[in-house]
């Protein structure tokens, strides 16, 4: 079996443009022909295959801990509007707080650039853990793809402060296309990358996106999950 990192999409394998190349022209949606559709459809099957899976981390979630099964947290999506992104709760529900309150962790929170490692932070729960490690806490995502918030392939969507603060000259790459539930950060290391290496790929599948590239991103994505590559 190939090791871990043979199986990562690598910048090599999307045959991607000189970043001079990847500013979208004015006027023009870098998306390709046809995305929209094939994510209503494609992400309208996966919520009734996924339906079971839901039922059970729904079930599971509220049993590790007091508090909603759902999480929603404002994001930044296509030209700069904002949404709630969902996901299974994977903390206590007095998470934030407990942030505020100690003066310990916020340090330790703010020292890694406004997060902390899973195995690390007191907030997340035994379930939660499993769930990250999985992914299986972004699959609320796909109602935000319904949605039309997201897209099926494309940036993680990130909050308003985090793409001020990290993404510089490369906001405009973010912003030209619905953030993606999978992306080629997921397939190329995950949290094994950190900025500006991240807005970097973004650069580059904004340059190269299109029906080959998000087929293989998509393909790739269940093998990341299953091995838990790149995952904190």
């Amino acid at each position: 079996m190939a090791g871990g990192d043979d199986l990562l999409l690598t910048l090599e394998d999307l045959g991607a443009q000189p970043l001079v190349a990847a500013r979208p022209q004015a006027g023009v949606h870098p998306g390709w022909r046809g995305k929209r559709a094939l994510d209503i459809a494609a992400t309208a099957l996966l919520i009734l295959l996924f339906l079971p899976v839901f039922l059970v981390v729904a079930l599971a979630v509220k049993a590790s801990s007091p508090g909603p099964v759902l999480f929603r947290q404002r994001r930044v999506g296509q030209g700069g509007r904002e949404f709630s992104i969902l996901k299974f709760r994977t903390m206590r529900a007095d998470a934030e707080h407990q942030l505020r309150t100690d003066p310990e962790l916020h340090e330790r929170f703010v020292a890694g650039g406004h997060k902390l490692p899973t195995a690390a932070d007191p907030r997340v729960t035994k379930v939660g853990r499993l769930l990250r490690r999985t992914s299986f806490d972004e699959l609320p995502q796909l109602f935000n793809v319904i949605a039309g918030h997201m897209s099926l392939v494309g940036p993680r969507p990130v909050e308003r402060t985090q793409l001020e603060r990290d993404y510089g000259g490369f906001i405009g790459s973010y912003l030209a296309l619905r953030p993606g539930l999978t992306g080629l950060w997921q397939v190329s290391g995950r949290s094994r990358i950190e900025f500006p290496e991240r807005a970097h790929l973004d650069e580059r599948y904004l340059a190269s996106c299109g029906p080959w590239i998000d087929a293989k991103i998509l393909l790739r994505t269940p093998v990341v999950v299953v091995t838990g590559l790149g995952a904190d």
